[in-house]
Parts: C-alpha cells; structure tokens; sequence
C-alpha cells in the first residue's frame, strides 16, 4: 500500500507539479525508459559490469579489512597506532579518493576498484575491531585458562564470538562500496550504470535518468536484504541475540 501510494503521489507530482513533463516524469514514463534499456541490452551490460567492479573491490576490502580489525581489537599496539588514523581517513568521503587514483593508476578499472576499497575497507575494519571488542572477556579468560592460544583461538574461540558483529561489518562495508562505486563511474565514464546515469543528464533523458536511479536503489536493496539481512538475523539468532 506505501509503494502505490508512493507511486501515486509521484503520478500526481508529474502531471501537476510545476515542472515540465520532460524534467520530472511520471512513473509510467520511467518504467517505459528502463523496459526499452532492458530491451536493447545498456541496462544488463551496465549491471554486469557494475556488479563486477563491485565484487572485486568489496572482495579485497574483506581481505584487508577483516584482518586489520582483528589487529585492532586484539593488540593495544596497533590499536593505539592505527585507529586514529583509520578514523581519520573514514571520515574523508571515498570520491575524494579518485583524484588520487587517476593519478596512480591512470583512467583503468583498477582507479574505480581503488574507490570502492577505500570507500569500504575502514567501515569494515572499524566494525570487526568493535566486534571484537565486545567479546566477553569471561570467554577470553576461559580460553586463556584451558591453553587455548593461535590458531585454534581465532579460529574456535575469538571469530565465533565476534561473528554478529564482523557481519554488521561486512553489512556495512558493502553499503560504502556500493555507494563509492557509483559516485566513481559518474565522474569516471568508462561502462556501468554510473555511466548510464551520466548519459542520460547529457542527453536530458531524465527519465533514464530516474530509471537508473530505481534500478540502482533496487539493486542496493535486494541485496541488502536477500543476502545480508538474511546472513545477520540467522547469525543473531544462532547466538541468541534475537528471539524467535
């Protein structure tokens, strides 16, 4: 009932706003926009290659991220040296980074996979070392007490108790990374739905332009809730965080 009331309103806003038809469609014209892309095949070679860059730079952020987290949260040293500049740097928005990149890596796939990294490897970090963090130190002393050390701790012991919240970390890790790669292919253009948004604000086909736009939010969210969402509550719910 929110969707069609949503869509209504919009139907509404298009017919009687005060813009013309041609800067704010209405839903029908957006549907019709993102049929004729899926149609000629832009919206699927978009969406393949989006999703690949998306894959290779959220998968080196889980292999930097989750190990650096684990540093953090387990030795004082590294806690003490790093946090503050991972901190730091989490605040810079991951787009700033694409100067930087071009610079190093010139106009390749690799500057765009660099932005998504840098855009999701310190949330992630940062959310497995509170993960880790919050252990129980009542565990940690059992463990310590049975003799229980290296491989079968992190193993057996530290990465189960820290599992919800290295989840909630690689949860939000993907959010930055998602965002970081769209932010990156519309000032880059080189394929992926950034581009196909950017081609649209230059032909003033504003209703590719909001086509993308749904296409890119219902992306986002099927994922966010297909995969994660589903991965987080079982893990909770394994550990008893959540009833039911």
């Amino acid at each position: 009932m929110v969707l069609v009331g949503l869509l209504g309103a919009w139907a509404l806003a298009a017919h009687f706003g005060p813009w013309p038809h041609h800067l704010f469609p209405g839903p029908r014209a957006v549907a019709d926009s993102l049929w004729a892309m899926a149609r000629d095949g832009r919206l699927w070679d978009a969406l393949v290659r989006s999703l690949g860059r998306l894959a290779q730079g959220y998968g080196i952020s889980v292999l930097i991220g989750v190990p650096l987290g684990l540093a953090m949260g387990r030795i004082a040293l590294v806690r003490r040296t790093l946090r503050p500049l991972v901190m730091g740097l989490q605040a810079l928005p991951s787009i700033c980074w694409l100067p930087l990149a071009l610079l190093w890596f010139g106009l390749t796939e690799t500057s765009i996979i660099f932005v998504v990294v840098m855009g999701s490897v310190l949330a992630i970090s940062i959310a497995v070392e509170d993960g880790v963090m919050s252990v129980d130190p009542l565990l940690l002393r059992v463990a310590s007490t049975y003799g229980i050390r290296g491989a079968r701790f992190y193993g057996g012991v530290l990465l189960p108790a820290a599992l919800p919240g290295i989840v909630t970390g690689l949860k939000l890790g993907w959010s930055f990374a998602w965002r970081a790669l769209m932010a990156g292919e519309l000032l880059y253009v080189s394929g992926g739905l950034g581009q196909l948004l950017t081609m649209g604000r230059e032909l003033m086909e504003t209703a590719q332009v909001m086509a993308v736009m749904v296409c890119i939010i219902a992306v986002g969210t099927l994922i966010d809730r297909v995969l994660f969402q589903t991965v987080e509550t079982r893990v909770r719910r394994r550990w008893g965080l959540v009833s039911g």
